[in-house]
């Protein structure tokens, strides 16, 4: 903190000169930042400025006036490092301060958010300040077209939410103008709540995905060999429900193989071979480890998965990575094409992008060592504006769940009675609604927050620090609201005040809320503050903290406290037999607790362990991912230099030329005499790839004719056929029609190769047994996959340039992939958020009921758009729900 206290001093010294500034002159301050940054001042010269001009723009816009401690947390970010501050102590606020400083080079500035409602809320809220100040702010949300979302990235300041902003990052890397693009690159971006976004929701990758080309053929060719083999060719483990070949039944695979032409090379091992391979393990499964009628039953010409728990049907649900289709071959039902990845990245890929990245939230320090390793950020501590007079007791723990529900229940009561608001915390949703039910028998009024409606979510959290009111909620990361006792002012009267226009009674309304809320807070006091229950302890560390520190804002008094049972996932896995009879031979009797600090250690270090190997595992992935996006970069950047090309002319005739070169050489030896060449072989290539019938078997014949001359005459050729290409049709239509090729064909064939990486990834664990590096085995073979797919892009390019031909007008570039979807698995549930919960949650709240329409009767429906929800309500795009069997 010394290096950053002189800095608030002078700061403070500004602050008398400032105030006397009118709103024009305090406005003005930025044109003239900006004139100095442009005349090569860096940010840091106009910190001690800029954050005083914040300061006074913020009390006058938002009658808010950042305390000392705000400052620092300012500098902080502006540092590029995490800034750990308790809740309550106004992080939105705080981050003011260095966006605006930031703003002023005019790259843009990221806001990150961890969802919708917190996006708009914070730029509307926090916009006022920007705005006031001269500067421009922009919000990207679901459901944004691709000008309004260029619209808000050119804004000086632009609010989103992680997934969004991953998402339009992927989607421009698809387009096929610069045009189309709406992103302007990543300066600088400030993460809010970074801990829940860099760490929790980075388990799971950012996906796009779209149809896959009808393989139909390849899993009804290989669906024939399965019932070919005998039992000595294969092993089965039901257990674990796998199957693998046996040596013997390799070699018989890949004499099948041959015999069908699908085996390139010789081994069924060679890298070539890691997509038949794979599909060849998804029959082997889908013959000897699945049974009709129990794992699955065939009705109306569709393969329809049996749930294994209900032994219920789940149409429209279908299995991943082809087994599916391998089901599908097996049963010679119609194959349905597989969905592809057209593309993917990771949250630690997307935001190690960022020139300069900040994070804040109330819960960095047990995720420090991560935070450093894989982001390179510091997390810092800051102070709280006024001392935290919040009591932690130790934890207890019970025997049994009943009995420590028993005892939370006559807490709840007490409080209650007392009038003290209560928040509880639990572990997941279906333990929420058990503590819900038990509470309602008991007659205890209180609220359960439902994560997917935001704005009701916020304001239920806004009004839990009333006297007597309780509050369960199963994670209070992100939450974005504060628990303020007595009530939240801001939320009541933008709730009560709604529909009030009379400026008179809108000022005695407000007013008397005003008086409501004080009177609430003392008796809140009074009673002791807000008090915290935790239900049990969290796998992490950080989620129990993030509870915990709801309590006790800005110096106000609190509780908190956790109520364990032996029966607890965290306490079951760590040794609960032995703790269970240790406690019967102590004599604990039903009821009873025991109350320990030795205890809190204990599982403080269960906790630890459970952290560590968590991370090893997100650090495993992630070493894995960065090899994909190291490829991932070379070809990003070079679709990018692609498109901003008017004339890629020379590329085509460049790879033209290399791959002629390299025919000559895989059909002509070095230094080997004319009889010794396969002629017949390059001409036959010639053919194929170039499209020209040349004499090379003539050209062999001649005296003294060496491989340089063929490659000559092979490359002159190729020119003239180009050029006399050119001129039969426009320059100008070539040009667009060299450009349209070249990218669609890289964009196929990435998205190939993606494939390809993926089943490689699943398979080369196994490389461990031969005691040879998994990773490194990876990145050797994904090299030469990748050296493989371009050496195949620029054949590709080569052979449909050499054949095109244009009939009447040049081919129309695609907008967009068709079809694309975003997905994003929602680490604890593993449902797609931006799929289901987003679409079931707009259909429950704003699904209107159309005229006529009855959701039960599809004939009343009329013409339903594929991208529109599904009439029937449940809340699913029309596509992937009735529209399915359409």
């Amino acid at each position: 903190m010394k290096g950053y206290r002189p800095k608030v001093a002078q700061i403070n010294a500004l602050e008398a000169e400032i105030q006397k500034l009118t709103d024009d002159q305090l406005r003005a301050r930025t044109a003239e930042f900006k004139q100095k940054m442009a005349n090569g001042a860096s940010v840091e010269d106009l910190l001690v400025e800029a954050f005083a001009t914040v300061r006074e723009g913020a009390r006058r816009a938002l009658g808010m006036r950042h305390f000392d401690v705000q400052l620092i947390g300012g500098m902080v970010l502006n540092d590029g490092s995490i800034a750990e501050m308790k809740t309550g102590e106004g992080k939105t606020l705080v981050g003011t301060a260095p966006v605006y400083l930031n703003a002023l080079t005019g790259k843009g500035v990221h806001v990150v958010t961890v969802n919708d409602y917190l996006a708009k809320r914070d730029a509307e809220w926090m916009g006022r300040v920007y705005r006031f100040l001269g500067l421009s702010v922009g919000v990207i949300v679901h459901g944004l077209d691709d000008d309004q979302r260029r619209a808000a990235y050119a804004c000086d300041i632009t609010y989103g939410t992680n997934n969004e902003f991953g998402f339009d990052y992927l989607r421009d890397n698809m387009k096929y103008e610069l045009g189309q693009m709406v992103q302007r690159g990543h300066h600088y971006a400030i993460v809010d709540e970074v801990d829940s976004i860099l760490i929790d929701e980075a388990r799971t990758p950012l996906i796009i995905s779209g149809p896959l080309d009808d393989r139909s053929e390849l899993y009804n060719a290989i669906d024939t060999f399965i019932p070919r083999l005998s039992a000595e060719d294969y092993d089965i483990d039901e257990k674990q429900r796998s199957a693998s070949f046996t040596e013997a039944g390799n070699e018989k695979l890949e004499l099948l193989l041959t015999e069908a032409g699908l085996l390139k090379g010789e081994s069924l091992y060679d890298v070539e071979n890691v997509t038949v391979v794979h599909h060849v393990n998804q029959a082997l499964r889908a013959h000897r480890l699945f049974q009709r009628d129990k794992d699955y039953i065939v009705k109306g010409g569709e393969v329809i998965i049996i749930d294994e728990f209900t032994g219920r049907m789940m149409p429209g649900r279908r299995y991943s990575e082809g087994l599916h289709q391998a089901l599908e071959a097996k049963e010679h039902v119609q194959i349905q094409p597989e969905n592809q990845t057209l593309a993917s990245i990771t949250f630690q890929n997307y935001f190690r992008m960022y020139g300069k990245l900040a994070g804040m939230t109330g819960t960095a320090q047990t995720e420090a060592a991560e935070f450093a390793d894989i982001y390179g950020l510091e997390v810092v501590e800051i102070p709280t504006n006024v001392p935290v007079a919040r009591i932690d007791d130790d934890d207890e723990v019970y025997r049994t769940a009943a009995e420590k529900y028993k005892a939370i229940i006559r807490v709840i009561r007490d409080c209650s009675e007392r009038g003290q608001p209560v928040l509880v915390g639990t572990t997941s949703i279906e333990k929420s609604e058990l503590l819900s039910e038990l509470l309602k028998k008991e007659k205890v009024p209180h609220q359960v927050l439902n994560a997917r409606y935001h704005e009701q979510e916020a304001y239920i959290v806004s009004q839990a620090g009333v006297p007597g009111a309780v509050t369960i909620a199963t994670n209070m990361a992100g939450r974005g609201t504060d628990i303020q006792l007595g009530g939240n002012l801001d939320m009541r009267l933008e709730r009560e005040l709604e529909n009030v226009t009379d400026e008179a009674e809108r000022a005695r309304l407000t007013e008397e809320i005003k008086a409501d809320i004080a009177a609430k807070k003392q008796v809140a006091l009074a009673a002791g503050g807000l008090y915290v229950i935790g239900t049990e302890r969290h796998e992490s560390r950080r989620i129990d903290n993030q509870l915990r520190g709801r309590s006790g804002r800005q110096g106000d008094p609190g509780h908190s406290h956790f109520f364990l049972s032996l029966q607890d996932d965290l306490m079951r896995i760590f040794g609960s037999d032995r703790m269970d009879g240790m406690l019967q031979k102590l004599g604990l009797k039903e009821d009873e607790a025991i109350v320990h600090p030795w205890i809190n250690r204990a599982l403080e270090k269960a906790q630890q362990k459970v952290e560590a190997r968590n991370f090893d595992i997100r650090k495993n992935l992630l070493k894995y991912d960065d090899v994909m996006n190291d490829q991932r970069k070379v070809i990003f950047d070079q679709r990018v230099e692609l498109m901003a090309e008017d004339d890629v002319g020379s590329t085509i005739e460049e790879m033209r030329h290399e791959v002629t070169g390299d025919l000559v050489s895989k059909h002509i030896p070095e230094r080997a005499y004319p009889e010794q060449w396969d002629a017949a072989g390059l001409a036959e290539d010639f053919q194929r790839v170039l499209n020209m019938d040349l004499p090379v078997v003539e050209w062999a014949a001649e005296e003294g004719i060496a491989d340089a001359e063929v490659r000559e005459r092979a490359l002159k050729a190729g020119d003239d056929a180009m050029a006399a290409k050119l001129e039969r049709f426009s320059p100008d239509i070539m040009r667009q029609v060299e450009k349209a090729v070249l990218l669609q064909t890289l964009d196929h064939l990435w998205r190939e190769h993606l494939v390809t990486l993926d089943h490689l990834r699943q398979v080369i664990g196994y490389r461990g047994y031969a005691q040879r590096d998994p990773l490194n085995e990876y990145k050797t073979e994904a090299f030469e996959l990748f050296e493989a797919m371009l050496q195949n892009l620029r054949e590709t390019v080569t052979a449909q340039m050499m054949r095109v031909e244009i009939m009447q007008s040049p081919p129309l570039m695609p907008q967009e992939v068709e079809d694309v979807e975003p997905i994003h698995l929602d680490p604890v549930t593993g449902g797609n958020e931006m799929d289901e919960t987003f679409f079931q949650a707009v259909a429950s709240a704003s699904l209107p009921e159309a005229a006529g329409v009855d959701p039960n009767d599809p004939s009343t429906w009329g013409k339903v758009q594929r991208n529109a929800l599904c009439p029937c309500g449940s809340g699913k795009k029309f596509k992937h729900c009735h529209g399915r069997f359409a």
